[in-house]
């Protein structure tokens, strides 16, 4: 008998809990497409993006024309100018992978830029949703978009529609 007890008090101790916790989801991908501020960023990355990709090609462009004059002058030229025309060719190579990694390295100026353009809108969001969360007494909230765990989620936790609203974006 005291071991039937104990293991139901357990089990409603234990229900209890379970009940206590509220969870919520969002879609950050969905606030994100709903926000202009985000599209714009976006864009401008891209266009930034494409302008410092043309600039690499063109080092890399202007070194395979070095390289194709080199082969065919290779016949005409002594020993010492092959070495400084294939110096050169291997410095402008060089100078091609070096503003690669400085535009699109791992913190490299793309990075930097994204991160000082996106950094403000995430914070908006992170903020929105804290302030949501802490009104409703959410302990938990999950981003849809992202968690790969998350195999089914009623629609009825997913307060993405609040976010919005709370950052002036009503849906």
């Amino acid at each position: 008998m005291k071991r039937f007890f104990l293991i139901s008090c357990l089990l409603i101790a234990g229900g209890w809990a379970a009940t206590a916790q509220k969870f919520a989801l969002i879609d950050m991908e969905y606030i994100l497409k709903n926000i202009p501020a985000y599209e714009m960023t976006n864009e401008q990355l891209s266009q930034v993006s494409k302008k410092w990709q043309n600039e690499v090609e063109a080092l890399q462009q202007e070194a395979q024309n070095m390289y194709k004059t080199y082969q065919s002058d290779l016949v005409f030229l002594s020993a010492e100018m092959k070495t400084k025309r294939e110096e050169e060719i291997v410095k402008k190579e060089q100078e091609a992978q070096d503003l690669k990694r400085k535009y699109f390295g791992a913190d490299g100026e793309l990075y930097k830029k994204r991160e000082s353009l996106m950094k403000p809108i995430q914070d908006e969001i992170y903020n929105a949703v804290k302030e949501i969360s802490e009104s409703k007494g959410y302990q938990l909230v999950v981003d849809r978009a992202s968690a790969m765990s998350v195999i089914f989620a009623s629609p009825r936790i997913d307060i993405s529609n609040e976010v919005l609203a709370k950052l002036g974006y009503s849906k």
